[in-house]
């Protein structure tokens, strides 16, 4: 393998669009993400199941259940 060629793998801190900050190890200098863990429905638990256009209770009643 050839020396000298790998980039510097670094500890650097990653911002996100929701004002929180953390380390993460990347060849980057900074790193900006949109989402992150604190922000995320899904993690937070505020996701939302909605049933678009009454696709159960089309399938029910179609199928008599």
């Amino acid at each position: 393998m050839k020396k000298d060629i790998q980039p510097d793998y670094k500890v650097v801190k990653v911002h996100c669009a929701c004002g929180n900050t953390f380390e993460a190890g990347s060849v980057d200098d900074e790193i900006r993400v949109e989402i992150c863990s604190e922000c995320h429905p899904f993690f937070t638990g505020k996701q939302k199941f909605i049933d678009k256009g009454g696709r159960v209770d089309k399938f029910k009643k179609k199928y008599n259940r």
